[in-house]
């Protein structure tokens, strides 16, 4: 595990500023974080089409005059959605809501969640709260106070019943000196023991945003020590079914776009090795671990891909408009779910697979909501009660991964 407290190997010998070094430097420290922060939130927030159609076939379409997306208190779900086993957890106006079937509920109020995902049984959702604060900066016998927003992770009864509760505080407060850390994406392993979330807890100005995993019994992280592109660190991570693995993107640039690319880490061992190339995020596994589906950017949008597990190959393109991201797979493995974006407005849509695996065909896109206007940030995540789910398949033996440019790769873990 890598130690927080340890100085970064990038670190320089101060240069002396005599009488204005006592307030400049904490300044300057503070203006590099909030750089740092941006640049990590646009990379971490990239990568989806937020922009409107001007329907020149370049991703949405002919989709006519721009309409406006319901009440910030409303999900439209339409009268012939699929018959759907299970609920599906996304955001919408800062607010969580479960969809089970035809019926949308939000669980939350006030405008500042996101980033929702299910605990293993079903039970409850964990998810990203930010709320208002104070922050602290003493310096040269001066303390300075300022606003402070900071985000922690919630979990809620899936039913709503309850007030949410904090599991993890952004709050840092080190030599005096009050601040927050960035938290997000928390999603817990299968056993659920285990939070992996993307942070840089303890000391933000000695890490970058980078994957974490805190265990929920004993209340302490570790930071495996796998590789990073800095300042752009990861983001996504994704359990395997069997809790073995979990799958992260590793944030990394090319001139001046992004080059984001799918990792696959051994958590027993610590190590890490490159799924993907290039231009892959978003990875989700289906219920046997064989297959992931994924986003891939390329200059023309976002599209939906099923990938190989075992080796990144690309299978299956699902979609071919430029306008589709944040899949998310059925625990009963015949579809996908994911968001898709028209004009302005994010709604939530289904793909159906037809056939055996891995030679599907799409069977039918149908939309889960209508003009609800989802938080296009949160990913969907889906649960299905035990009873259900079809008979369990053993994660396979699964091949190597292709040696990639930005890390080697090896067998997948057993």
């Amino acid at each position: 595990m890598t130690d927080p407290a340890a100085p970064r190997s990038s670190a320089r010998t101060p240069i002396s500023l005599g009488s204005a070094g006592r307030w400049l430097a904490p300044v300057l420290s503070i203006v590099g974080l909030l750089v740092v922060a941006l640049i990590t939130l646009n990379l971490l927030q990239g990568g989806v089409p937020f922009s409107s159609s001007n329907g020149n076939g370049n991703g949405n379409g002919n989709v006519g005059p721009d309409q406006t997306p319901a009440p910030s208190n409303v999900v439209i779900v339409p009268p012939e959605v699929v018959t759907l086993k299970g609920s599906i957890v996304y955001a919408k106006a800062g607010n969580i809501w479960v969809q089970t079937g035809k019926d949308a509920k939000q669980l939350t109020k006030g405008g500042d969640d996101s980033m929702p995902s299910w605990s293993p049984d079903g039970k409850s959702i964990y998810f990203i709260r930010t709320a208002g604060g104070n922050g602290r900066w003493p310096a040269g016998g001066i303390v300075r106070d300022y606003a402070l927003t900071t985000p922690s992770v919630m979990q809620v009864n899936a039913d709503g019943s309850g007030d949410p509760a904090r599991v993890l505080s952004g709050k840092v407060t080190i030599n005096g000196r009050t601040w927050h850390a960035w938290i997000r994406e928390p999603v817990v392993s299968p056993d659920g023991t285990t939070l992996a979330m993307v942070s840089d807890r303890p000391d933000p100005s000695r890490s970058d945003v980078v994957l974490q995993l805190y265990d929920l019994i004993t209340k302490k992280s570790t930071i495996p020590k796998i590789a990073e592109t800095p300042p752009l660190g990861h983001q996504d991570p994704t359990w395997r079914p069997d809790g073995k693995a979990l799958l992260y993107v590793r944030n990394s640039r090319n001139g001046a776009r992004g080059a984001p690319a799918i990792y696959r880490l051994d958590v027993a061992k610590g190590k890490a090795n490159a799924l993907t190339g290039p231009g892959y995020l978003e990875p989700a596994y289906s219920p046997d671990g064989r297959y992931v589906a994924a986003t891939k950017t390329s200059s023309f949008g976002n599209d939906l891909v099923i990938l190989d597990a075992g080796n990144g190959r690309e299978l299956m393109r699902l979609t071919n408009d430029g306008s589709s991201w944040a899949p998310v797979w059925s625990p009963i493995g015949d579809s996908i779910a994911f968001l898709h974006i028209q004009g302005q407005i994010v709604d939530l849509k289904l793909i159906r697979l037809d056939g055996d695996a891995p030679n599907w065909t799409v069977k039918d896109v149908t939309s889960l909501t209508e003009v609800s206007g989802l938080d296009g940030s949160s990913r969907p995540d889906w649960f299905v009660p035990a009873d259900q789910l079809p008979a369990p398949t053993p994660t396979p033996v699964q091949t190597a991964a292709p040696s990639l440019s930005g890390g080697s790769a090896s067998a997948a873990p057993q």
